[in-house]
């Protein structure tokens, strides 16, 4: 893949453009009480409280407005364990175009409610036992439908890197910037932005231990292939990233960093009693980056992307009744 074949700010900022009036502009949130922790100004952008729970509808609503009439009357088709799947279907649902959604049979339930209340067909599979892209190509050349993966998709990179635009033209350049990683379309995204309006920003993207694919990829310098991760950060159960993102993250990430299901429920735990946000696992990561590395950043502006809050509320509070 050459450089020109790659998304870019521009992009992006096309893509700022077809979501407005269609996603909400997510506040930025501070405390005190983790500033002082962290010795450093932290900034969430908190995509918990966008439109269906997360971050994803930005790249689904992006990618689907520019369907044209044929694809719009046979649909789309995607995979998801949870937020793309949601993302996709009150897109689809949005704009009047039919949605099959492929996700795992332990998706969380709250999750797969979601998606077809907005109107989405949902297909199960075992996502320790089949291939989820394979199911989806097979429905897509049987049923004329379109595919719009979770994150390999310049549209769906784009849309997500709407997000940390917002919050740069909010906060103003940052010196560090720490996104959860699954497949890598938000930190792509993120970079894309990042790199046009605080070019000095160091990107990382923050992974599972127990799925650390972009960790070893970056490292490696090709795409590693790991099996399906046991981790309580459902959106992160990836086994590599997506092929356009590792492009962008090569070239524009400083590293990847893993932090331990036991950080990831510690982070949800602040989340929600000291700035009173529901925030899913997935959502931690980057909040339990920046308390792992705080001593590197101290003094510094830190930005981080709060992707969901999409949570099953017995399985929250179970969670946070683990002891400490």
């Amino acid at each position: 893949m050459t450089p020109s074949d790659l998304p870019t700010y521009a992009d992006v900022l096309a893509a700022a453009a077809r979501i407005e009036g269609h996603v909400h502009r997510t506040p930025v949130l501070t405390s005190s009480q983790l500033d002082a922790e962290v010795g450093a100004q932290v900034f969430f952008k908190c995509e918990n409280l966008q439109r269906m729970g997360a971050f994803k509808i930005r790249g689904a609503f992006n990618a689907l407005a520019r369907f044209d009439d044929a694809q719009r009357r046979a649909g789309v088709i995607c995979f998801s364990s949870g937020n793309h799947a949601q993302g996709i279907a009150l897109a689809a649902k949005l704009l009047g175009i039919p949605a099959t959604i492929v996700m795992p049979q332990d998706a969380p339930a709250v999750k797969v409610a979601a998606t077809q209340g907005y109107g989405g067909k949902v297909v199960f599979y075992d996502r320790y036992r089949e291939d989820r892209e394979q199911i989806c190509r097979e429905l897509a050349r049987m049923q004329g439908l379109t595919l719009i993966p979770p994150f390999d998709h310049p549209d769906v990179i784009a849309g997500a890197g709407t997000a940390v635009k917002e919050l740069l033209e909010e906060t103003g350049p940052l010196d560090a910037l720490f996104i959860g990683m699954g497949g890598g379309g938000a930190l792509a995204g993120s970079a894309l932005a990042a790199r046009a309006l605080a070019p000095a920003c160091q990107i990382y993207g923050v992974e599972p231990e127990a799925g650390n694919d972009g960790q070893q990829s970056l490292r490696a310098g090709h795409i590693v292939t790991i099996k399906t991760p046991n981790t309580i950060a459902d959106g992160a159960q990836v086994q590599q990233p997506g092929e356009i993102p590792f492009a962008i993250i090569r070239r524009d990430v400083a590293d990847i960093h893993t932090v331990s299901d036991a950080q990831l429920i510690e982070s949800m735990r602040f989340f929600a009693t000291r700035m009173k946000l529901m925030v899913e696992p997935t959502g931690c990561l980057g909040l339990a980056a920046v308390r792992q590395f705080k001593s590197a950043l101290a003094g510094q502006r830190v930005g981080v992307l709060i992707t969901g809050g999409n949570i099953d509320l017995t399985r929250f509070c179970s969670l946070l009744a683990e002891p400490a």
